[in-house]
């Protein structure tokens, strides 16, 4: 799907945006996840734009005990 280095990226990009984000939180995590993997299928990688549309994602993800 992605080479390494792609993917290597998403992964940073999806640690970062969820860094205060529980890993038990699969919700909004996959939420993030999935839109960050949406743009990347369309070719837009890079770091600043798949950082933005995670924090997006973020704040229109599941409920994290809010």
């Amino acid at each position: 799907m992605f080479d390494p280095a792609t993917t290597a990226l998403l992964r940073a990009v999806l640690d970062e945006v969820c860094e205060e984000v529980s890993r038990f939180e699969t919700g909004a995590r996959t939420h993030v996840a999935s839109r960050i993997l949406e743009a990347a299928a369309t070719g837009n990688i890079t770091p600043e734009n798949l950082k933005q549309i995670g924090r997006e994602a973020l704040h229109q993800a599941p409920s994290m005990g809010r």
